[in-house]
């Protein structure tokens, strides 16, 4: 698959549009209540605290990107267009009327029978249909706004529509402190933040020596997850060894840099396009030079579910992230 292309799917994957690429084989003012200077302090490896501040209901936000939502009444008919709403929608004990992820069918969110009962947009990530969506009578539709931005013209004045960008788990918090203040489940989402944030703390209070690696693709071209780029990627540094950083839009790393590294564990995010046709770790397993990297040598090579780790990027995903980072990494 073209390189472009490989970009474009992980933009909507984990909102890495800056994503460094590897060539492989050849809030309103409650929504940073809680953050604090600290939360910025955190994204280079201080401990984060689990300290959590109320959260107040509003009928109109301000998010952490600048972006205003209004609603004339608690929104109860969500449309999801990114897995972070879904993400926030279960962490506050709601449901979406429809969504296009496959989020909620992990044994940690609904399951497969439960979310099989919820409607699918069509048309896929890229390019969900404004009828289906409208279909639902949706009182707010979430996106991602690189992504869905475009789709905002269509539905003006029929729905609220909400454009989202995490670019930290910082945001997803906020994003999701806003969405408690909207929907009047404040108790909720200040359970699940806590929780999030104390599981933080005591991954960082326990942070591993080693060496990770976390990387996601389909064959031929696959690329570095980055912090900054990548929401799961931000939290590695406060966790293990992660000396991997955005090179910007165009940037590489090479194999032979990633050798020299001594990645101890390595963390591989498998992106389909259309159906399954095997793991990315197996495909790279043919190369000569992936077998030099100790992570290789030593099986500790771990496929890990892109839905939870690329997509998800709201504070379950993450805390599951984190559980299953954590154990790889003892």
């Amino acid at each position: 698959m073209p390189r472009t292309s490989i970009k474009r799917v992980r933009r909507w994957a984990a909102a890495a549009v800056l994503g460094t690429l590897l060539v492989g084989c050849g809030a309103t003012d409650q929504s940073t209540e809680s953050g604090d200077d600290a939360d910025k302090a955190g994204a280079t490896g201080t401990k984060s605290p689990a300290a959590v501040q109320p959260v107040k209901p509003a009928r109109t936000i301000t998010d952490v990107k600048g972006v205003k939502v209004s609603t004339d009444k608690e929104p109860r008919r969500i449309v999801c267009l990114v897995a972070l709403c879904d993400d926030m929608l279960t962490e506050l004990g709601l449901k979406p009327v429809a969504t296009n992820s496959a989020l909620l069918a992990h044994k940690d969110f609904l399951g497969k029978k439960e979310a099989g009962k919820i409607p699918v947009i069509p048309g896929g990530f890229l390019s969900p249909e404004v009828e289906a969506i409208l279909s639902h009578k949706p009182d707010l539709v979430i996106g991602l706004e690189d992504t869905h931005g475009k789709l905002a013209p269509a539905l003006k004045g029929a729905t609220t529509f909400w454009p989202v960008q995490p670019d930290s788990w910082q945001d997803s918090v906020a994003y999701q402190r806003d969405l408690a203040a909207l929907t009047g489940r404040g108790e909720q989402a200040v359970a699940a933040e806590k929780k999030f944030r104390t599981k933080l703390a005591d991954a960082e209070a326990n942070k591993s020596d080693k060496t990770a690696l976390v990387i996601y693709g389909s064959d031929e071209n696959f690329g570095v997850a980055t912090p900054g780029t990548d929401v799961a990627a931000g939290l590695f540094p406060k966790i293990a060894d992660y000396p991997w950083k955005s090179r910007g839009v165009e940037g590489t790393y090479s194999l032979e840099e990633i050798i020299a590294r001594d990645v101890d564990v390595l963390f591989v995010e498998t992106l389909s396009f259309g159906e399954p046709d095997g793991q990315l770790s197996d495909k790279l397993a043919k190369n000569p030079l992936w077998k030099r990297i100790p992570a290789v040598q030593n099986d500790q090579v771990f496929e890990v579910d892109p839905e939870v780790w690329a997509k998800g990027r709201g504070t379950r995903s993450l805390s599951i992230v984190l559980d299953e980072a954590t154990a790889a990494l003892k």
